[in-house]
């Protein structure tokens, strides 16, 4: 978790951009604004949650997964856990 706390503030910028993002679209429904820009509107807001995904993703697999002091079965638990949550992501 550490290399999660290393890189906190900039995670939590993230969060807030999107939730900005958010809170945009939300206005944008309630004035009903045009289809394409809520269109945009939502696919900016994937872009952004996806590159969040994959940073925090990237930082876990080289901390856990690429550390050499960690044993096989500690491996292949970590290695589960990622396919797991990469799995309900996808869906």
């Amino acid at each position: 978790m550490a290399h999660i706390l290393k890189d906190q503030k900039k995670l939590l910028t993230r969060v807030r951009k999107i939730k900005g993002q958010a809170n945009a679209l939300e206005v944008a429904l309630e004035q009903a604004k045009d289809c394409t820009a809520i269109l945009q509107q939502i696919s900016a807001i994937r872009g952004a949650v996806n590159g969040l995904m994959t940073e925090v993703l990237e930082h876990h697999m080289r901390e856990h997964l690429g550390a050499d002091d960690i044993s096989p079965e500690a491996r292949q638990q970590e290695l589960e856990q990622v396919i797991s949550v990469l799995k309900s992501y996808m869906k």
